[in-house]
């Protein structure tokens, strides 16, 4: 197909997707060179080869795989035109969204009650790297939260129905990304030493 045909109205929807995915593809390629730092640096005498992530840890990936499928549902309920259900489901990712973010914290309050801060002389070089990742993941989750009070705004403005979906879409692909890049680091962090 080509890009350049087309109405205005769906050049512009290709050009919103296509920038989303490169903003995408941009944020895969930062957190894939902060991963293999990880893996490079995990080499070095100082490194902690017998640390368990914390348990809000694991808690905050159930909560994140269940905001997207709230938002799944969120998706499929607007494309049935039933707008209660679709703010019932929109609500319920924004509280699971702060819930995440919330035990992300509970998770590096767990790391440094062992012992264990970002900077300075309780810190070590595995756990910055775990504080970075995770810290930089919840500024992302953070931009989806935004994104999806804009999603929610605009959906009590009647923005959105089964023909207009653009800027729904668009925050639900990103909210995805971000709790699949969640899965990834989860597991990354949990297997490699």
């Amino acid at each position: 197909m080509d890009l350049t045909q087309g109405t205005t109205e769906e050049k512009n929807k290709r050009a919103k997707k296509m920038m989303l995915w490169f903003a995408i593809i941009s944020l895969i390629m930062s957190f894939a060179a902060w991963t293999s730092a990880f893996i490079v640096s995990s080499s070095r005498p100082d490194w902690l080869k017998d640390f368990k992530l914390p348990n809000a840890f694991i808690i905050s990936t159930v909560i994140i795989i269940l905001s997207s499928l709230s938002f799944i549902l969120a998706k499929k309920t607007l494309k049935a035109n039933n707008k209660k259900a679709t703010t019932f489901w929109l609500l319920i990712t924004l509280i699971l969204g702060i819930v995440f973010i919330y035990n992300q914290f509970v998770g590096f309050k767990q790391i440094i009650d062992l012992g264990y801060n970002f900077t300075g002389p309780t810190s070590n070089v595995t756990m910055s790297y775990i504080y970075l990742i995770a810290m930089v993941h919840i500024l992302h989750v953070v931009v989806g939260l935004v994104c999806l009070l804009v999603v929610i705004y605009n959906h009590f403005k009647q923005k959105y129905n089964s023909m207009n979906m653009l800027g729904f879409e668009l925050a639900s692909t990103f909210w995805h990304f971000i709790d699949i890049l969640w899965i990834y680091l989860f597991l990354f962090l949990y297997f490699v030493r």
